[in-house]
């Protein structure tokens, strides 16, 4: 996917003193930073669905006991 993103200059310059180091893409840096803030604030998903482990109910059949209360 390709996606167009604001960086300040600041940070830019960073960047590219960075990418220079490593000898890599920008692209590349810019992938590498998104895994890890992604692997730093992962989203504890089996907590949500955590929740609805113990009804008896589907979930089709919940929402429509639901919306027969409108």
């Amino acid at each position: 996917m390709r996606t167009i993103i604001d960086i300040p200059d600041t940070l830019l310059i960073h960047l590219t003193a960075l990418l220079k180091q490593q000898k890599i893409s920008r692209a590349e840096l810019i992938r590498r930073a998104i895994r890890d803030y992604l692997q730093q604030h992962q989203v504890d998903t089996d907590a949500a669905f955590g929740l609805w482990k113990d009804k008896k109910v589907e979930g089709l059949q919940y929402q429509q006991r639901i919306r027969d209360e409108w």
